[in-house]
């Protein structure tokens, strides 16, 4: 017999196989309402990409329609079967069913996930403590010489390229494995002043660790099995595995929990302190 498994990728998901169609929500309900309403019951199913609630079009009766997008083809499949033609939240039954939307074939290949839900997803499958991550390398590869480019007085501003790039291993333990990924940031800064440039510089670190973490997570693959166990797999190619050697030169960074920095990048104007270790 053969054993059923459903592939999770750590992409957005754009299968009409993986996205529901629900409609006829009457129109006396708040469009707050109805998403938590829709998102509670949907979540029951499996982990959620999307849930997005729309006022019906005006040519037709007043109402809204949702869309629900899951990772997972089977899990939206078992949750169109369980949902359509019940009321749930309303006396009228809900419509669901999975979408016929065609996508163009030229379409490039799906996006990785945000850091956010890269994290959600890992820790939905897999645990909090099923994985973890580890900076392995952060480098200022702004490639130029500061104390020739930066202005000398505040009057006389000098625009400059601040840039780091990181390499980041995502580890997951009960599988031994493990994969690498890298990121870079950069951006322009018009002023030199410690206030303005510092957190700058920690933003930039925070953001090219992120993205190193989604290309690593990029890389994975689950493998659920029709039993409910996950199998970890990591498509690591040749050039991804670095030598101690390839190593010399960088800064080492301690890994540092994320918590105490806030989550949304919108304290620009707090310094970001690294504990930075140079490996001299």
């Amino acid at each position: 017999m053969d054993i059923e498994v459903d592939i999770i990728e750590f992409r957005v998901p754009t299968e009409k196989n993986k996205t529901l169609f629900v409609w006829d929500i009457q129109p006396t309900f708040s469009e707050a309402f109805i998403y938590e309403s829709i998102w509670n019951i949907f979540c029951k199913f499996g982990p959620l990409y999307l849930v997005k609630v729309c006022p019906n079009a005006s040519v037709a009766e007043p109402g809204f329609y949702a869309l629900v997008k899951y990772f997972s083809a089977a899990q939206a499949s078992k949750a169109q079967r369980a949902t359509h033609g019940r009321g749930f939240f309303q006396s009228f039954p809900l419509k669901v069913k999975l979408s016929t939307k065609q996508y163009p074939h030229f379409l490039p290949k799906a996006k990785p996930l945000s850091h956010s839900k890269c994290q959600d997803l890992s820790n939905h499958y897999l645990g909090f403590n099923g994985w973890s991550t580890h900076i392995v390398t952060l480098k200022d590869i702004s490639n130029c010489d500061d104390a020739a480019r930066l202005s000398t007085t505040p009057a006389d501003p000098q625009e400059t390229t601040l840039k780091y790039g990181c390499i980041v291993e995502v580890t997951f333990p009960r599988h031994g494995l493990s994969c690498r990924g890298v990121g870079v940031a950069e951006e322009m800064v018009k002023s030199t002043a410690p206030d303005i440039v510092l957190p700058k510089r920690g933003k930039l670190q925070r953001w090219a660790r992120d993205k190193a973490v989604v290309d690593a997570f990029e890389k994975v693959l689950l493998l659920v099995l029709g039993n409910g166990k996950v199998v970890v797999e990591c498509r690591v190619e040749r050039d991804d595995i670095l030598q101690d050697e390839d190593l010399e030169g960088l800064v080492k960074v301690n890994d540092i929990p994320w918590s105490q920095f806030d989550p949304e990048g919108q304290e620009e104007d707090e310094a970001i302190l690294w504990d930075l270790s140079v490996n001299m």
